[in-house]
């Protein structure tokens, strides 16, 4: 498979990443990665791919709400899960926020570890799942790539060649 995942884990306070840490340790093929504001959690999903993110809703500076919007407008992990953990009521009003900022998920504190552990490996699951069927793709396509190079040296198949090439191509743009 395609190596590990990478699961973000945002929280202001040091104590509940230490115990994140010690809930989501177990899943295997994982990376935990800290990050102690919004704005150093942005900073971290510049640098890799991530498989979920663990996103406290009351921080200092961006909250989770400002945090995963930015998350949802960027680029390299727009579409990464978000799951939000929260030390406030569960209002409707707070919890349809998260959904709408693009939460996946919205769970109050003190939650249950068996279940977060449980929600993450399923993420962390899907995303091994898909680096590793992007990583099969590429290798057919390369494939392919080597049997053009083949028949470019016979100028009889010049014209199947050619839209060879541009259907390969169509693959190529389909997986970035």
């Amino acid at each position: 498979m395609g190596g590990r995942a990478r699961i973000l884990l945002v929280d202001d306070r040091r104590e509940n990443l230490i115990a994140l840490e010690a809930i989501l340790s177990p899943i295997t093929d994982t990376t935990l990665v800290p990050a102690r504001s919004g704005e150093q959690a942005l900073a971290e999903l510049e640098t890799a791919d991530y498989a979920v993110v663990l996103l406290d809703v009351m921080m200092p500076g961006l909250d989770g709400f400002e945090t995963a919007d930015r998350i949802r407008r960027g680029s390299r992990n727009a579409d990464v899960p978000i799951i939000f953990l929260t030390a406030a009521s569960m209002r409707p009003d707070a919890t349809f926020r998260g959904y709408t900022a693009g939460a996946v998920d919205y769970l109050a504190k003190p939650f249950d570890p068996w279940v977060l552990a449980a929600k993450v490996s399923v993420f962390v699951d899907l995303y091994l799942k898909s680096v590793d069927q992007v990583e099969r793709m590429s290798g057919r396509i390369a494939a392919v790539e080597e049997t053009t190079a083949q028949l470019a040296k016979d100028p009889a198949a010049a014209d199947t060649l050619n839209e060879l090439i541009r259907r390969v191509s169509e693959l190529r743009d389909g997986l970035s």
